[in-house]
């Protein structure tokens, strides 16, 4: 049997997928979980509507995405009650997420107690990152103590299109070196030499690095003491801002791109801005990573964000022809899977769709059939 479920649960949000080897055989999606006048109430709620809904007749493995692994997890395991209380230990890291990929575990766990479940984890790619990547410059014994190091995220997306863009150059995969841009309401920038994830923007949390559509990103942490001292604002206050009230949404009121470029189009000061804030920082990091790999053979966009706005891919690699970076407009204006960059470029630029659902199925049948 070859059938997998695939529950990809975000922060407000579960897409699904039902595959029969490669195919796709059902999907969806619920949106604005738990948010006022949205979806269902909670995770638990939106998933068991979801098993109710689908034939899940000679279901082979259950693949869930779990966004924070610490550094226990480095690849997919098969899901039992001491691997559930691991993930359960590091919600402090992902107190957005982890609660939400437990609640579809322990849904899915109950209502086919038979079927293997497969936590596959966002932060396992990133587990290659050398040690002066991971480590923060901070006393090394608090480190240690409270698991501060960098994990990086989008794991899943990251590693399937930079094994995608090394198919589309016809290189191997092991001599490819990319780097990938997955720009949705999340966004994270990876550099990829060999298949080996060797730099991510996202930090110990998804917190860091580009700017989203409700995080900030890169920040100064005396940000967080200046709040705290001068506007008596309390922690859980100051967590609240940095992850549901800043990036787009902090610096316009929305938290979607085609509502930022909208009211750009139309002069708004505020969009304008915010745009060129969230290009200057993609830009800022291809060019660290072009430096970090030392050669570079491709620049690769990806998710919502990345897959679907021309302008935007334009704008933050502006100024890099230096680096043998450039894209062609008319190129840039198409649509699929492609290369976006002139003819001759020294490194390719791609739009390529991510599949993390895929990814995912395709790890929770390997780890299923080893049992």
């Amino acid at each position: 049997m070859s059938r997998v479920l695939v529950l990809n649960s975000g922060s407000s949000s579960v897409k699904w997928r039902l595959y029969d080897g490669d195919d796709v055989l059902d999907r969806g999606a619920v949106a604005r979980i738990g948010e006022p006048g949205g979806g269902p109430a909670d995770h638990g709620t939106a998933i068991r509507g979801i098993l109710t809904e689908l034939d899940l007749t000679g279901l082979a493995a259950v693949g869930h995405r779990v966004v924070h692994g610490g550094r226990r997890f480095g690849e997919p395991v098969l899901i039992d009650d001491a691997v559930l209380t691991a993930i359960r230990e590091l919600v402090p890291l992902a107190p957005l997420h982890n609660p939400a990929n437990l609640a579809g575990i322990e849904v899915a766990r109950a209502a086919l107690p038979g079927v293997p479940q497969v936590a596959v984890f966002d932060t396992a790619f990133h587990t290659t990152l050398p040690e002066s990547a991971a480590t923060y410059a901070i006393d090394r014994a608090t480190a240690d103590r409270y698991g501060i190091r960098r994990y990086g995220f989008h794991g899943t997306s990251h590693a399937y299109v930079s094994r995608r863009t090394a198919e589309l150059l016809g290189r191997p995969y092991a001599d490819t070196n990319t780097i990938t841009l997955h720009l949705g309401n999340g966004a994270s920038a990876a550099a990829v030499a060999g298949g080996r994830s060797v730099a991510t923007s996202m930090g110990m949390s998804p917190l860091e690095g580009l700017v989203m559509g409700t995080r900030s990103g890169d920040l100064d942490p005396a940000v967080i003491f200046h709040l705290r001292r001068e506007g008596g604002l309390g922690v859980d206050e100051i967590d609240d801002l940095l992850n549901h009230r800043s990036g787009l949404y902090g610096l316009t009121g929305d938290n979607d791109m085609r509502e930022v470029l909208a009211r750009r189009a139309d002069g708004d000061p505020a969009a304008r801005l915010a745009f060129d804030v969230y290009c200057r920082r993609i830009t800022s990091y291809v060019g660290a990573y072009y430096a970090l790999l030392g050669r570079v053979d491709a620049v690769t966009f990806t998710a919502g964000v990345g897959e679907h706005t021309a302008e935007l891919r334009t704008v933050a690699l502006a100024g890099l022809e230096r680096l043998g970076i450039a894209v062609d407009p008319e190129r840039n204006a198409g649509s699929g899977d492609r290369v976006i960059s002139p003819d001759g470029s020294e490194v390719a630029v791609f739009v390529i769709g991510t599949d993390e659902e895929r990814e995912i199925a395709r790890s929770a049948r390997e780890v299923a059939g080893r049992r």
